[in-house]
């Protein structure tokens, strides 16, 4: 009768000891919730996620349910998103971390609806109609913070401008670069208007737009060059259907705030391009409007004969007519015609075909736009009538 007592005390003492491990872990958190909204979600802040770390906590999606609502977030303490969540019904509120690696194809390949979460801080059950799968827990205590929007003087830009200013842009940087700056697109707000400026060193590209300003706003002289990275979440992140987003500059770090979704990021140092000079005053040469899609199709057509060698195709223009031709000694050769209004002297200029394309791929293709060339040596100047400017180096090749 002793020793069953004393088992008794044993199993009490144990149970106890569990229940104060699991209040230490983390409080409990019961959610059902809508699985296309929570994925979609899931999948955005993940993205920050690194796969590998030194710090594996990283590696997990923190999810953050309240009264209130559902916040989810992820940090590679570079860049860091707080993302909202719609479609969740609270039971209890609490704080889990979920792994990327394995939450992320569990809300992939689950045919339900809703799924049903819950979470003692020790361990995550997530079950379906038909399934259920537990997983272990992180101590959420361990993850670090991630910068909310709490700031009273900002910028504010339209969603689809802010957008349009990331797309056309961001390609054109290099993240390859040992010139740390040219891994971003460099930000600059003066009287009223945001110009965002990417550049690899061989081509420029160059955005701008209105931006209205609350409280101090942002200072203008103070360097501000977003990693690329960082650009390419904002863009994935803010919904097109949103009005207006805030961004503000917050020491070294840069803020992004929609309806739904925080970023932050770590500016990057370093010396940037003077990109006024890159784009040369009109003087003379040839200056006319093409079709965005006509030109991009000739261009590659042109480009399927080129090699790694031999990448530059010659854009000749002529009277009413503009040939592209390439050749590469393993490949062979082509030439493709394109009708166009000019009525001007002969001008050939070698041009990276890459570099046409992603341009122009970033247009409307029933659009046009306007190409200035001076000279054989000269950069290929393009423009819209929307604020946008690209400039293409050339390329050197023996006739």
């Amino acid at each position: 009768m002793s020793t069953a007592l004393e088992n008794q005390t044993a199993a009490e003492s144990s149970s106890n000891d569990a229940s104060e491990s699991r209040g230490k872990a983390g409080p409990a958190m019961k959610i059902s919730c809508d699985r296309e909204q929570l994925m979609q979600a899931f999948q955005t802040v993940a993205s920050v996620a690194p796969s590998r770390s030194p710090k594996p906590i990283l590696q997990n999606v923190k999810l953050e349910v309240t009264e209130q609502g559902v916040t989810i977030s992820a940090t590679d303490l570079e860049v860091g998103i707080r993302h909202q969540v719609t479609g969740v019904d609270v039971q209890t509120p609490g704080v889990a971390l979920l792994s990327v690696a394995r939450f992320g194809p569990i809300l992939r390949e689950s045919s339900d609806e809703t799924l049903h979460i819950e979470s003692d801080g020790q361990s995550t059950t997530i079950r379906g109609e038909r399934s259920q799968f537990r997983l272990q827990a992180e101590d959420s205590a361990e993850f670090p913070t991630v910068t909310g929007f709490n700031e009273s003087s900002y910028l504010e830009v339209p969603a689809r401008l802010l957008r349009e200013l990331i797309h056309r842009t961001v390609f054109a940087t290099d993240n390859e670069s040992s010139r740390y700056a040219l891994g971003g697109v460099k930000l600059e707000f003066d009287e009223g208007k945001m110009i965002a400026i990417g550049t690899d060193g061989r081509r420029l590209a160059k955005m701008e737009g209105p931006i209205s300003t609350t409280g101090e706003g942002v200072d203008g002289s103070q360097m501000t060059i977003v990693p690329t990275r960082a650009m390419q979440l904002i863009e994935r992140a803010i919904d097109p259907c949103d009005a207006e987003v805030k961004i503000a500059v917050k020491g070294n770090e840069f803020l992004v705030h929609s309806a739904r979704a925080t970023i932050s990021a770590r500016l990057l140092e370093g010396r940037f391009p003077d990109w006024r000079k890159v784009f040369p005053e009109s003087s003379g040469g040839l200056s006319l409007d093409l079709a965005v899609g006509a030109t991009h199709a000739a261009v590659r057509q042109a480009a399927i004969v080129t090699s790694e060698e031999s990448r530059g195709i010659d854009f000749t223009f002529a009277d009413g007519m503009l040939v592209l031709s390439s050749k590469a000694a393993d490949v062979g050769q082509a030439r493709v015609e394109l009708p166009i209004g000019y009525d001007g002297e002969e001008l050939t200029v070698t041009l990276d075909p890459r570099f046409v394309m992603e341009f122009l791929k970033v247009l409307d293709a029933d659009k046009t736009f306007h190409v200035e060339v001076q000279n054989a040596e000269s950069a290929a100047v393009c423009s819209t009538d929307d604020g946008y400017g690209y400039v293409i180096m050339p390329l050197a090749r023996d006739r």
